[in-house]
């Protein structure tokens, strides 16, 4: 259900002895809709003091969610993209937000 449990498995394989690659094929399964992880998303962007929420904009399909908008900092910027990734289900984030 979450990206992180996916990671975490590649690496706890990539660190044993003996290892030469890894090709983690584990998936992500949303288990809301999309519209419940966009409100998730959004909400979250919205608690965070850190970002102007107001000028981003989320989509989402699939487990796939985009960002798009602009932010005044590269930090607001990593901070709407890990909002996106704390969301359950998701399995890939592409972030097109401009810093302006």
């Amino acid at each position: 259900q979450w990206n992180f449990q996916k990671v975490n498995a590649e690496d706890a394989v990539r660190k044993l002895k003996g290892v030469l690659g890894v090709v983690n094929r584990i998936t992500v399964k949303p288990t809301l809709t999309a519209a419940d992880i966009k409100r998730r998303i959004e909400d979250a962007l919205k608690r965070n003091a850190e970002v102007e929420a107001k000028d981003i904009q989320v989509r989402v399909s699939g487990s796939t969610v985009t960002l798009d908008g602009k932010v005044r900092a590269l930090h607001e910027r990593s901070v709407a993209e890990w909002a996106a990734w704390a969301a359950p289900g998701v399995a890939r984030v592409t972030d097109n937000l401009k810093v302006a």
